[in-house]
């Protein structure tokens, strides 16, 4: 799959599922709730122990129908180790020329961490296929908004602090999508499950 197909699947569904886990094994089951309720582009993020066993697990025939992301990718070295492990898609909170670079290297897009103006200009200029605007709850959807009024060309996915409830408003906003962590992950199976099931209706509900 190439570059432009993973993002042209990351714009279709709207919203990244982001997995913290203690351990791989939770991760994999948190993984697996999100993409069995329909959420099927999930980002396991790197300071969970065991990150690159999660996606090789992941990553297998069993979850075909997948997109299976690292994230908190800090530096060239793990977004190498995630790549080979199998992510698709390498997210990081920071811009970090190295990174952008590896994940392009194979083919893979790089979703950095921007906030400010500059930042935003620099992340675009070193080649990020999208930004991770972080933390988005600073500005919430106005200050996404605003952003798009000098910035109109920069596909954004706010993360940080982005909710159920507002997820719709930041694709109102002008989001291509957005990234949820622990307001889908917390509890138990079946409570991600459902809550997964919630925000893809609710995002769908905002497309109409």
């Amino acid at each position: 799959m190439y570059r432009w197909q993973v993002m042209n699947r990351i714009a279709e569904q709207r919203v990244i599922g982001i997995v913290r886990a203690d351990e791989a094994g939770a991760a994999v089951d948190a993984a697996g709730s999100l993409v069995g309720a329909g959420l099927r582009i999930v980002e396991v993020a790197f300071t969970t122990p065991g990150t690159t066993d999660a996606i090789r697990e992941l990553a297998r025939p069993a979850h075909a129908d997948a997109l299976i992301g690292a994230g908190t990718v800090l530096d060239a070295a793990s977004a190498r180790l995630a790549i080979l492990a199998g992510a698709r898609f390498l997210v990081s909170p920071h811009v970090d020329l190295q990174v952008i670079a590896a994940g392009h290297r194979y083919d893979v897009p790089v979703l950095p961490g921007a906030h400010t103006v500059t930042e935003i200009v620099a992340a675009m200029e070193a080649g990020a296929d999208a930004v991770k605007l972080f933390p988005a709850s600073i500005g919430g959807p106005a200050g996404l908004r605003d952003l798009r009024g000098p910035l109109p060309h920069v596909p954004f996915i706010p993360t940080g602090g982005v909710t159920i409830a507002d997820a719709p408003d930041y694709i109102a906003a002008g989001a291509v999508a957005v990234g949820l962590g622990s307001a889908l992950t917390k509890g138990t199976a079946a409570e991600t499950a459902d809550r997964a099931r919630a925000l893809l209706e609710a995002l769908r509900e905002a497309a109409l």
